[in-house]
């Protein structure tokens, strides 16, 4: 005998905003989760308002409004750690902004020759939602635990074992082996953390060297440095030599950064395929499997209108596709 009107396997930021979405909605729900929230790949997220490594561009663009007037809202939450801060994209080769970007009620300035690092042929300048992910992921468990959801710690051995009327697979990258699902690919991020001397705006190198990204965002008394995008790596150990490689880059952008202080090193699998994976299937017995995962590195920019979409086909009773 089920519990629960909906099941929700996975704790990371998908996983923890559908179960929102779906308990808020007035619906009894619970998470089984193999790591509680602060051991999933989201706690290593950058992570700025944006969809990247995503598709298809126009559900994400979407996804994307829905997530960042949400955001935007809980900027004026200080438990949910979200401030909007300001900074620049920069590419040494000729580069415009991306078309999602024109969704910032700021909007996007180009940047002056002036503006730019040595080297560098492009750049524009926005301002967006930066979010501290270790507080964001006690916000949003506490603000579950609120609405009256429950959260276990467990595994789920098969998606169709589960006896509840909707299940929500929000899994990442557990999903490859689970579904099965083969289109699924993790690209490996690192991270490190460090005591903030004093940095105020983000900023990223547009490209990708290799493996090798540049960036950094300042979350207050802390700066995130980033970072890496290894396709097909799965270990979650940080490796030493990619640490200071990152702290070198950073500190050529940033001289201050030269000394901080390590506070923590990050490592996260993106759960990247060709297109985000939201749709339902009939697993029988009136029993309808949500799929919701596959975000790439766009996962807290489009967790919540995923978890909205869901929510208005799970409360409309909407059949799942033949």
């Amino acid at each position: 005998m089920t519990d629960v009107d909906a099941l929700v396997v996975g704790a990371g930021v998908a996983g923890l905003t559908t179960a929102i979405s779906l308990a808020e909605a007035g619906l009894a729900t619970r998470i089984v989760t193999a790591d509680p929230p602060s051991r999933t790949t989201s706690v290593a997220a950058g992570a700025i308002w944006g969809p990247v490594r995503c598709g298809p561009a126009d559900r994400c663009r979407e996804w994307s409004r829905v997530g960042l007037d949400v955001l935007t809202d809980l900027a004026g939450e200080p438990a949910a750690g979200i401030r909007q801060v300001g900074g620049r994209e920069v590419s040494q080769e000729p580069a415009s902004p991306p078309d999602w970007l024109d969704l910032l009620p700021g909007g996007v300035a180009i940047c002056a020759p002036s503006e730019l690092p040595e080297g560098f042929t492009a750049g524009w300048r926005y301002t967006a939602p930066v979010v501290t992910m270790p507080a964001y992921l006690d916000y949003l468990l506490s603000r579950y635990e609120a609405a009256g959801g429950l959260l276990e710690i467990g595994s789920v051995a098969s998606l169709a074992s589960p006896d509840a009327p909707v299940v929500v697979n929000c899994t990442g990258m557990g999903a490859r082996e689970l579904v099965p699902d083969p289109l699924l690919e993790p690209v490996r991020g690192q991270v490190v953390v460090v005591r903030n001397p004093g940095i105020e705006e983000f900023y990223i190198d547009h490209a990708l060297h290799g493996s090798d990204y540049v960036y950094l965002f300042p979350h207050g008394d802390v700066v995130l440095l980033g970072g890496t995008a290894q396709e097909g790596a799965w270990d979650l150990t940080p490796r030493p030599h990619v640490a200071e490689r990152i702290l070198r880059d950073c500190s050529a952008v940033h001289p201050r950064l030269r000394g901080a202080q390590i506070v923590a090193h990050r490592v996260g699998l993106r759960p990247c395929r060709p297109e985000v994976r939201l749709e339902a299937e009939d697993i029988g017995g009136g029993r309808v499997l949500w799929h919701n995962y596959g975000h790439g590195g766009g996962g807290v920019t489009l967790s919540w209108g995923c978890a909205r979409e869901i929510t208005a086909a799970v409360l409309a009773g909407a059949a799942p596709a033949a």
